[in-house]
């Protein structure tokens, strides 16, 4: 692997900081190795770690020279159980088990719940799964603050452990008062990307919105049923999806879930927003060097449909080998990219294009390049929406997108196929073009003689004015 095959590779890698990666040294060698962008998961960071985290990236990205997007996960209305003792946890088949609202150590007879709203929205015969539904529990019986249970399978209770509750109707705010002091947080750092989990409906995204800068891009997570109903109007108003296939996969049955992947990557891509696969992409390499073949299957899937990003959670955050395994991660994406169907494969996904003309000059620029032989495609913009549209038709070239804006490079590290150069700002078309064909020469994507696709907006920082396409060739 080298740093050519890291700028050519399209799909995008999402890594999630944590103590195993911690330090700003850690945070290079992941950007080295292939990390686009970095994962914050707030429910597992302080509010003092969620800051002490963002310094740390964007003192990586002044080392490195490199933008570096920065992406928090707000923790949304999880239910967890609370603390577990560390003997007597072992739950059977059979057991009778109880929720309540006391906050003392749990055991293998009792835990606390963390969200009162549970014991009002539970039915008798009601399923509760903890632990990504490693334990299932089936409700005998509900009283004021106490659900009585039956263990039907049964597993080592830890503490702080999400709950899903798959047949109960749970009507909650999107967003906690522990979220709200997360948003404040990231808004004041300037982060690239906040993640809503749970999202439900769309006025969940309408929610975060009200609380966030206008520059924070909103990453709707996907990992409730009820969401599916509404996956068009989510898609529509979020600036990129998540399909978060832990919660996703407990909730739904779990045979369907690769077919609602390929769904909702296909209705992201029609809608032109970056979309994100996560969860359990190479488990295995928490604690090994190599990962199995099923890993490999589904991360080169993933890639094969169309995915923007494709996300490293625990592997990276807390695993033994959180380098080797973004390396893999590399290796499996750009071999997948590098099969000779793949783009044809890509081509015939999008069947259906915006009526819109950034959307027709993007498609135009995808065919121009093609019949002249172009090596890249240059994207002049300012708010980032040049290159999302660009990308959003999967151009064998590489989408060089020049900007002024840092903020608008880091948001452009979850696009597909987008490489972000930074440019100083220009007064009019003619010289932005000419400054444009130096950095590109500069940068090795083109050499004297090629010919390169520009596209741009006019007048020049309007955002989405799309609407100029111009062939040019290097000097």
């Amino acid at each position: 692997m080298n740093n050519k095959e890291i700028i050519q590779r399209k799909t995008k890698i999402l890594a999630t900081l944590g103590p195993s990666s911690k330090t700003i040294k850690k945070i290079i060698e992941l950007s080295k190795a292939g990390s686009n962008a970095f994962r914050l998961n707030c429910s597992h960071l302080s509010e003092n770690d969620l800051a002490e985290y963002i310094n740390k990236i964007r003192r990586a990205e002044e080392i490195i020279k490199k933008p570096i997007g920065v992406l928090v996960d707000l923790q949304g209305p999880k239910i967890r159980i609370g603390n577990v003792s560390e003997i007597n946890n072992s739950l059977k088949k059979g057991d009778t088990f109880i929720f309540d609202n006391s906050k003392a150590i749990g055991n293998n007879k009792r835990v606390y719940l963390s969200n009162n709203k549970v014991f009002n929205s539970v039915k008798k015969g009601h399923l509760i799964l903890i632990d990504d539904g490693n334990i299932h529990l089936k409700i005998t019986s509900i009283k004021k603050n106490l659900i009585r249970t039956k263990v039907i399978q049964g597993g080592i209770l830890k503490s702080k452990k999400g709950v899903n509750l798959p047949q109960s109707d749970l009507k909650t705010s999107a967003l906690s008062s522990a979220d709200k002091k997360y948003i404040k947080i990231a808004a004041n750092l300037n982060v690239d990307w906040i993640a809503l989990s749970f999202v439900q409906k769309p006025s969940d995204i309408k929610e975060l919105r009200k609380l966030c800068d206008s520059k924070i891009s909103i990453m709707a997570k996907i990992e409730k049923p009820s969401a599916l109903k509404y996956i068009n109007e989510i898609c529509e108003i979020a600036d990129g999806i998540m399909i978060a296939r832990g919660d996703l996969g407990v909730e739904l049955p779990i045979e369907t879930v690769p077919g609602w992947q390929k769904r909702i990557i296909r209705t992201s891509r029609v809608k032109g927003k970056p979309v994100v696969v996560s969860t359990q992409m190479l488990e295995s390499m928490t604690s090994s060097l190599t990962p199995t073949r099923a890993e490999v299957s589904d991360v080169a899937n993933a890639v094969f449909e169309g995915a923007d990003a494709i996300m490293l959670s625990a592997e990276s955050a807390s695993g033994s080998y959180p380098v080797e395994t973004v390396k893999m991660m590399h290796k499996i994406a750009f071999s997948t990219e590098n099969e000779k169907n793949y783009n044809s494969i890509l081509a015939n996904q999008i069947e259906e294009t915006p009526n819109t003309t950034p959307d027709a000059i993007a498609t135009a620029a995808k065919t121009l390049a093609d019949e002249l032989s172009s090596p890249i495609i240059v994207c002049y913009t300012e708010s980032g929406s040049t290159g999302i549209k660009v990308s959003r038709v999967r151009p064998s070239q590489t989408i060089l997108t020049i900007t002024p804006i840092i903020q608008t490079a880091r948001k452009l590290s979850l696009a597909w196929g987008v490489l972000c150069l930074l440019q100083k700002d220009e007064k009019n078309l003619e010289q932005m073009i000419n400054s444009t064909k130096v950095t590109v020469k500069k940068s090795g994507l083109a050499y004297s003689g090629d010919k390169i696709i520009i596209t741009a907006g006019l007048p020049l920082k309007v955002e989405g004015t799309t609407n100029l396409i111009r062939v040019t060739t290097v000097k």
